[in-house]
């Protein structure tokens, strides 16, 4: 009895779980059914099962049942004879579970038509299985087709036929445009990006003389190509040829943008295609370019670059007035130029009092595998809504040639779906166009710029295309993509699939195509101008333009007057001091504030964090505008600026600096974003475009620049070399030895320093408050531009004798070598210590030490460019010197030593040598323990000035 329960509970146990259990039995015949109407829709396992049910006690094969249960339902539906409630009922209730899913289905086309969409010209792209688009996945069948039901939200008819909605559907989501938005979480955007979708019906009609100009735009872009092509054989171009419909996309960017009210577009791009825009839409002279090609193009003192890196500015009519055009200069590396765009562009807004961003806009084409593949991207993505970064959107254009030099196989391309999918972290809405299509381009070009005008955000164009040529002209794509290059070989170009198009519709005459591709060749080869609609210079009026020719003519060198009247410096410093009635500070924040009331009056020696401030405030007086962002400027990274004050009772900010005065100029201070590459390049954008604006860039700790080096090596250092672009922004990198490991201590001076040359930047490390005072209002009142690295103090915002007096603000000037005034007989000193930074006041403390009066230590403030004058004139001094030492707190392989000891050997009196003070080579920039830290450090002060000379 006891095995047969057992017996019995196990069946019982083993039907539960079986998926042939009652409870699974709608799904099972939901399976059948499927693998009715075909057996491939269903898993192999439940077809191996479904097939053994054919011919069970010799029956036939089985047939769909939706059929006959339909026709039952139409029988139902007929009026019956009886007058009972239940059979309507109970058909209420089935069209009513029809009308949900009907609605289900609407919004599955909206979240996933785009999968199935014709995107891709070369019909490589397999289409994926959807069950959410199928009519069986909701119950329904090609019975249901005619019957009526409500369209919900979607645009047109309040009721249609199921078979209406499908086509509508399917025309709009299913096209050559793909769109997502569905995951945008605000409902407006949405249902205005619906409504616009849906009220076309695909891709609206455009009349006939859009048509024919849409064909002239791309018969220039394939026309360019295919003369440098032949004019020019095998050289390097990065040719459009594939992605065509970039160029008719840019100019209605162009001209609708300009209709709506905007003045500038600032445009970046790659190299890909980047001669066709500067000739085809920003109207560079194709003579002018010929000319590089041959290289006879004058590069002046500068080293020039190759010319798919160059830049461009122009001015286009529109119907709405003069539009000015600036193409950003840019490295090959691939989307760094984006977040420099934005800068230039935040501070022409800024310029023009533009808080809708409707008149200055960031237009940036993008590589398909850049876009999904450079962290940078998601960086400058994450500014786009964030306060201090903001341009009010930006329209990015993905060039999707389905390729990254070779690499073409998604699952070594990407993780996600999509080369875009990176763009969703902010709800930019997504539109995949055929590239194929110049009318769907036209469409989605429109609607991305209406969108980014009413929302004020970014978006996203995925121009679905493909690449003719290799990587560059002389490469060989049929290598690694054989069967994508044997298709593109076959396949016609996008302007002569257009003309046929139109030639078939009646709107061009049969020779009209040939004849726009002979009028354009021509037209290059008297090498006029091709673009259209661009304006002479007379007509030009752009009265936001800065004049750069004072800062190209001005200077970076001599002494600069930065001293500022004693009582000018006492009224701003207690206007810094004034807060908000009932604005109350954190308990350590006015301690800070009242010993800055000392410091004004006289009473307490000047600090870091006053002096600094008390810079800023002087520049603002004169009329200078101050922008600085980085991560936690606001405070500082080690609690010291306090330019940034939050009440302690409601967390309400305020910054004083931005009340000194009625109608001051801006001073900005950025809590930025974790980010060190987009943030710096933005502010190199920010500097290149504005040079009456002090922009200040501060690394949290000076070795995190790293991560911005690309900028730092390819638009910084090098920029008015390649491109003649001058800049003047300053870095403050947090730098020095204070026992706190590896990661934290070295700005790693001997990498700009390494940089260095033909006065391309200036590297200081100031020692006193003072000297950073005057430093910060050296950099502007130089009448020239130049980068300015700075490293700036960290445990020596604190330290007792790195002070200055307000007298030193009013009465001095930034020293690039300061001497040493304790050794009162320069004739006694026979030891000259050499040195930069904070290492200065452990020499001074240890010579104390020692009481070494026959040692002077003297300090180099300015690294680059090297003092060497000032530095000789100190030297010569102590004329009984025989040791001249260089110390450095930095590894010998690291630091100024290196990059700087050939400025020091010229400098020695004959038959004297430089000798090296500091820690031995090292591949880490300091080590991790403190003691062992604290034990180099005795070492090489002893070896800076101890023994005998």
């Amino acid at each position: 009895m006891d095995a047969n329960r057992s017996q019995h509970t196990s069946l019982t146990a083993w039907w539960g779980s079986s998926p042939l259990a009652g409870a699974n039995a709608p799904y099972v015949e939901e399976l059948y059914e499927q693998f009715l109407q075909d057996p491939q829709l269903v898993d192999e396992r439940w077809r191996r099962f479904f097939e053994t049910l054919s011919g069970v006690n010799g029956a036939g094969p089985d047939i769909p049942h939706a059929a006959i249960r339909e026709y039952f339902r139409s029988l139902a539906r007929q009026p019956q004879a009886r007058t009972g409630q239940a059979p309507a009922a109970v058909m209420d209730e089935e069209l009513v579970h029809k009308q949900v899913r009907v609605l289900q289905l609407i919004n599955a086309y909206r979240f996933r038509g785009h999968q199935l969409a014709d995107l891709d010209p070369l019909g490589l792209t397999p289409t994926p299985e959807i069950p959410e688009l199928h009519l069986r996945f909701y119950g329904l069948s090609d019975f249901d087709l005619d019957t009526e039901f409500d369209t919900g939200s979607l645009v047109g008819p309040r009721r249609a036929k199921l078979r209406d909605i499908l086509e509508l559907v399917k025309k709009v989501y299913c096209g050559t445009i793909g769109a997502e938005y569905m995951h945008i979480t605000e409902t407006q955007e949405k249902r205005w990006l619906q409504s616009a979708l849906e009220g076309v019906r695909g891709v609206p009609p455009y009349p006939a003389e859009v048509k024919r100009y849409l064909l002239e735009r791309l018969t220039a872009a394939e026309g360019l190509e295919r003369y440098l092509a032949t004019k020019y054989v095998g050289a390097k171009r990065f040719g459009l040829e594939g992605a065509e419909s970039l160029i008719p996309m840019v100019d209605e960017i162009v001209q609708r943008a300009g209709s709506a009210g905007t003045k500038e577009i600032i445009l970046g791009m790659a190299h890909r295609g980047r001669l066709n825009v500067l000739v085809n839409v920003l109207g560079k002279s194709p003579d002018e370019l010929f000319k590089e090609f041959e290289g006879k193009k004058e590069h002046g003192n500068g080293t020039g670059d190759v010319k798919y890196h160059m830049g461009f500015s122009s001015d286009v009519d529109t119907g709405g007035g003069g539009v000015h055009l600036a193409l950003a200069f840019n490295p090959s590396h691939l989307e760094i130029v984006g977040p420099v765009v934005e800068g230039s562009v935040r501070a022409r807004q800024m310029r023009r009092g533009d808080r809708s961003g409707i008149e200055v806009v960031p237009v940036i084409m993008h590589g398909d595998a850049a876009f999904a593949g450079q962290g940078v991207v998601m960086e400058t993505l994450n500014m786009s809504q964030s306060r201090g970064f903001s341009t009010m959107g930006t329209v990015h254009i993905v060039i999707n040639n389905q390729i990254g030099f070779t690499t073409s196989v998604q699952r070594d391309a990407r993780s996600t779906l999509y080369c875009t999918d990176v763009a969703k972290m902010v709800n930019a809405p997504i539109f995949h166009v055929n590239g194929d299509d110049p009318e769907a381009v036209l469409f989605v070009t429109q609607l991305a710029l209406d969108y980014r005008t009413m929302f004020h955000k970014d978006v996203v164009i995925d121009l679905v295309c493909y690449r003719r040529q290799g990587h560059n002209e002389a490469d060989d794509p049929t290598v690694t993509q054989p069967v994508m290059y044997k298709c593109i070989k076959e396949l016609p170009t996008t302007r002569a699939l257009y003309a046929k198009r139109l030639e078939q519709d009646g709107v061009i005459v049969a020779d009209a195509a040939t004849q726009m591709v002979k009028s354009y060749e021509q037209a290059l080869e008297v090498g006029k101008c091709v673009a259209p609609r661009m304006l002479p210079a007379e007509k030009i009026s752009y009265e936001y333009a800065t004049d750069w020719t004072p800062y190209v003519n001005g200077s970076c060198t001599g002494a600069v007057e930065t001293r500022v009247n004693l009582e000018t410096i006492r009224e701003l410093g207690n206007k810094l001091l004034a807060l908000p009635e009932g604005f109350e500070l954190n308990p350590q924040v006015a301690k800070v504030m009242d010993n800055r009331r000392k410091m004004v009056a006289g009473a307490l020696p000047l600090d870091w964090g006053c002096a600094e401030l008390l810079a800023y405030a002087t520049l603002l007086k004169e009329g200078t505008p101050v922008r600085m962002s980085g991560q936690d400027v606001g405070r500082g990274t080690f609690s010291h600026r306090h330019a940034l004050l939050h009440d302690y009772k409601n967390g309400n900010a305020y910054v004083p600096l931005r009340g000194l005065f009625e109608g001051q100029p801006d001073f900005r201070i950025i809590n930025s974003l974790l980010s060190e590459a987009a943030v710096l390049a933005f502010e190199y954008g920010y500097s290149t475009t504005d040079p009456r604006t002090m922009v200040i860039w501060e690394a949290q700790f000076g070795d995190f620049v790293n991560g911005a080096q690309v900028v730092v090596d390819q638009f910084m250092v090098a920029g008015e070399q390649k491109w003649g672009r001058l800049c003047g922004l300053t870095l403050f990198l947090p730098h020095g030895y204070d026992g706190q490991g590896p990661e934290h201590s070295s700005a790693r001076p001997e990498r700009f320093l390494q940089l260095c040359a033909q006065h391309n930047m200036f590297v200081c490390a100031p020692t006193t408050p003072a000297q950073f005072f005057h430093m910060i209002r050296r950099q502007m009142h130089f009448t020239g531009r130049k980068p300015l690295v700075v490293m700036t103090p960290k445990s020596l915002l604190r330290h007792r004798l790195s002070v200055s007096t307000l007298e030193d603000l009013s009465q001095g000037q930034f020293r690039e070598v300061i001497r040493d005034t304790e050794a009162a007989d320069t004739k006694q000193v026979k030891r000259v210590v050499m040195c930069s930074g904070k290492v200065y006041y452990d020499l001074y403390e240890k010579r104390r030490e020692l009481k070494r009066d026959d040692s002077a230590i003297i300090r180099v403030e300015q690294l680059y460019p090297f003092p060497e004058i000032e530095l000789k004139q100190e030297l010569e001094r102590y004329p009984n010197a025989k040791r001249f030492i260089w110390c450095q707190e930095e590894p010998m392989n690291q630091g100024a030593w290196f990059p700087s000891q050939h400025h020091m050997w010229p400098l020695l009196p004959k038959g004297c040598k430089l000798e090296y003070a500091g820690r031995s080579m090292s591949a880490a920039p300091a080590v991790g323990d403190p003691k062992l830290h604290a034990q180099q450090l005795r070492e090489f002060l002893e070896q800076a000035l101890g023994g005998k000379d």
